[in-house]
């Protein structure tokens, strides 16, 4: 019996557009400014616009701005389509050779047809299609296995010793993007235990320099997590990216300063400073025509990079790279690359102490506090470098009628605050530090200005009596982290690295005296009266006291004082004759201890009387 159904008729081309310049042209068709303004003078004499309309209502349209509308619509309509990196992979090699784990439920296949041709025509792919694709790969039925961020969680694509595929991974990064973690992750998935070999990863970028923004993330993002998991920056991207790439890095950020530095003085060729501001929006200079103290960051001018054309990407990047490059090879050169944030760099480091904290039931490993002895090197502002610093404008030599200390007056970037309010500020340099403070703070306090020889006498003074290295004590807990991971202060989670004297390396989470103290359940009373004076000095603890009493440090007439609150009123003759003194600030009696070496006597005095009862971490290590 034969069939009534009449032949399907052939089936024509799918006539598909996959690009993405349906979105590029419905936004200019919709948004490009096409409508006609005319200049008008207000009721105050400003000249301003405002759009023309018809007696109707209607805009009127300018016809220049709809011809280039129109010229521009046209051209890109005529450009040819660019499919993406997914289907140039698949259409080139074929489905039966790439095994595809996406988010995708179509898909766009070359099919070949009886006449030899090859057409293209629509996939569905079903919810199972990822699992399958991803044992097609593990069993080496398909060599090629693209994966985006739907394939990047939670599977495992590396050469398993106990899956059949083991050939070597060659891991290729096509599209960075802005989430570096999603990167990282990505990473993971071809680089897992129990492999035959590592894979080869080949971060691809084109030519375009400000792409170079993308990796630049990826390679920080790899640096910190190498210092957390191996106190190695390099170990966290195993060698996969230079210096030069992670472009977010304390050399990157000195290279940019001189960038700027260099385009207010015109020296990048093709490039002037007009030129620069106009194109990316930002701006070098302050009101005084000088260059600002707080420049663009670099994320941000990364960022307004890739919104400049590549012509002017290459001149800006090739100045920047080159800068980079000079900082970095001058940091190998004389062996200070390897300093970083989570990198401890001292005279002297030597362990005084060594204690066993924790030992692990299973394993036996251990982790031990370190009482290490840091020596550094002080190297003050030296009186020359002063007196340079004072021949700046509105620069000046002043000393504290009270203190007797000396600094150089400069003028500080100023604070605005949230209602727009300016706050000038002022910095004091002093032979060791340099702090801000308000203007209106600085009119109120005891420093006066002085002339050169009054000031140098005192300068010379200060150094003279400054000592050749200051040592100091730190607390690291090293070796087994994670079991008392919680226990440790969580202010910070900074890993430190150092190198002792004795060659031994010790990478671990810096703590404070007070923690050692509290939560290792160190007896409070063994902490020697000059112990405690440098806890509260250096403001990393406050001391609980008998009676209900605490000491710890505040800021009074912007100074750092040691205060004793709590105390009775019938007491304060008593305290006083310890050698505290007495204030009354805000119509309050306050109570402190002096600064400077009679300290510790009169806490001494203190604590002999009121004995310590607990000790309170303030802030991190």
């Amino acid at each position: 019996m034969s069939s009534s159904r009449k032949s399907a008729p052939a089936c024509e081309p799918l006539d598909i557009n996959l690009d993405c310049k349906e979105y590029v042209l419905d936004y200019l068709a919709h948004s490009f400014p096409v409508q006609l303004y005319e200049p008008f003078t207000d009721s105050e004499g400003n000249l301003a616009s405002r759009p023309v309309f018809d007696a109707d209502g209607n805009p009127i349209l300018n016809r220049e701005a709809c011809r280039a509308r129109d010229a521009m619509l046209e051209r890109l309509a005529a450009l040819p389509p660019v499919p993406g990196a997914l289907d140039q992979i698949v259409q080139h090699f074929g489905s039966d050779a790439v095994a595809e784990v996406t988010g995708r439920s179509r898909r766009i296949v070359p099919r070949a047809s009886n006449d030899g041709s090859v057409r293209f025509a629509v996939e569905n792919r079903p919810a199972s299609a990822n699992i399958a694709e991803t044992h097609a790969f593990m069993d080496d039925k398909k060599h090629i296995l693209v994966f985006s961020e739907a394939g990047g969680t939670g599977r495992s694509y590396h050469a398993d010793l106990g899956v059949k595929n083991q050939r070597p991974r060659v891991h290729y990064l096509l599209e960075a993007g802005w989430k570096a973690d999603t990167a990282i992750q990505g990473f993971g998935r071809t680089n897992r235990t129990n492999q035959k070999q590592p894979p080869l990863f080949r971060p691809v970028s084109t030519d375009v320099k400000a792409q170079k923004r993308f990796i630049s993330t990826i390679a920080r993002r790899l640096d910190s997590l190498g210092a957390i998991t191996r106190g190695q920056r390099q170990t966290g991207g195993q060698n996969m990216f230079s210096a030069s790439d992670n472009l977010e890095s304390y050399y990157a950020r000195d290279a940019l300063r001189q960038l700027y530095q260099l385009l207010v003085r015109g020296k990048i060729d093709g490039c002037s400073l007009g030129q620069f501001e106009t194109a990316t929006g930002l701006s070098l200079l302050d009101s005084d025509g000088g260059l600002k103290d707080e420049l663009p960051p670099i994320t941000t001018f990364l960022n307004r990079m890739l919104a400049l054309t590549i012509s002017m990407q290459n001149i800006l990047f090739e100045a920047f790279e080159g800068l980079l490059t000079a900082r970095v090879e001058g940091a190998i050169a004389s062996g200070t690359y390897e300093m970083g944030l989570e990198t401890l760099r001292a005279e002297s480091f030597s362990v005084s102490d060594r204690k066993t904290i924790y030992t692990h039931p299973g394993t036996g490993a251990v982790t031990h506090l370190l009482t290490i002895e840091r020596k550094d090197l002080i190297e003050p502002v030296v009186l020359e470098r002063a007196l340079e610093m004072a021949v700046d404008r509105d620069a000046e030599l002043v000393i504290n009628t009270r203190s007797g200390r000396a600094a150089v007056k400069l003028r500080a970037r100023s604070l605005i605050d949230d209602d727009g309010g300016i706050h000038p500020r002022i910095r004091l340099v002093r032979p060791l530090e340099a702090t801000n403070i308000l203007a209106e703070v600085f009119a109120t306090s005891h420093w006066e200005p002085v002339d050169r020889e009054r000031f140098s006498e005192v300068w010379q003074a200060e150094l003279a009596d400054l000592p050749e290295f200051e040592t100091s004590t730190l607390h690291m807990v090293s070796g087994l982290l994670l079991p008392i991971w919680r226990r440790l202060p969580n202010e910070s989670t900074r890993v430190y690295r150092l190198q002792t004297d004795a060659g031994e390396r010790v990478i671990g989470r810096k703590v404070s005296p007070a923690w050692v103290a509290t939560v290792i359940e160190q007896d409070t009373a063994s902490v020697v009266p000059a112990d405690a004076w440098a806890m509260l000095c250096a403001g990393d603890a406050k001391l609980h006291l008998a009676e209900d009493q605490t000491l710890a440090r505040v800021r009074a007439m912007n100074d750092w004082r040691i205060e004793l609150t709590g105390f009775n009123d019938l007491g304060i003759e008593r305290l006083k004759a310890m050698g505290l003194i007495s204030e009354i600030v805000s119509w309050k009696l306050k109570l402190y201890i002096p600064t400077g070496a009679v300290g510790v006597d009169v806490l001494a005095k203190l604590l002999d009387r009121f004995p310590i009862q607990r000790i309170a971490a303030r802030k991190a290590a």
